[in-house]
């Protein structure tokens, strides 16, 4: 996986938006301002939203995830290593996840899918 495999993956998503909020090299990916994936500045993962920290917890030890420092416990870093298909799996679960929690008028407001 390389960060440019991250950000084509997250760009092709309807409605994702790219920006450095903190500063320092940091891809984040936002769906109606809210992140589902985060590059940090050294690039040794993505940061991603699950759907409830168990779901976090069994990525965690199944040796799939790591934490992701920074983030709620809902969230988990993969690393580079990661496969192509469980990346995609991953990154497009948490977009769905954040896209469907936006208030239903930003929703309506945004890209068909």
């Amino acid at each position: 996986m390389t960060r440019e495999l991250i950000n084509q993956i997250c760009d092709a998503l309807p409605g994702s938006e790219q920006s450095d909020p903190w500063g320092g090299g940091h891809d984040a990916w936002k769906i109606g301002g809210k992140m589902f994936a985060c590059i940090g500045a050294v690039a040794d993962g993505v940061s991603v939203k699950t759907p409830d920290v168990e779901t976090a917890q069994m990525l965690i030890d199944a040796e799939i995830a790591v934490k992701a420092p920074y983030f709620h416990r809902s969230w988990v870093r993969l690393p580079l290593e990661t496969e192509e298909a469980e990346l995609r799996h991953r990154i497009e679960n948490s977009y769905w996840q954040i896209r469907r929690s936006l208030p239903k008028k930003l929703q309506a407001s945004l890209p068909e899918t």
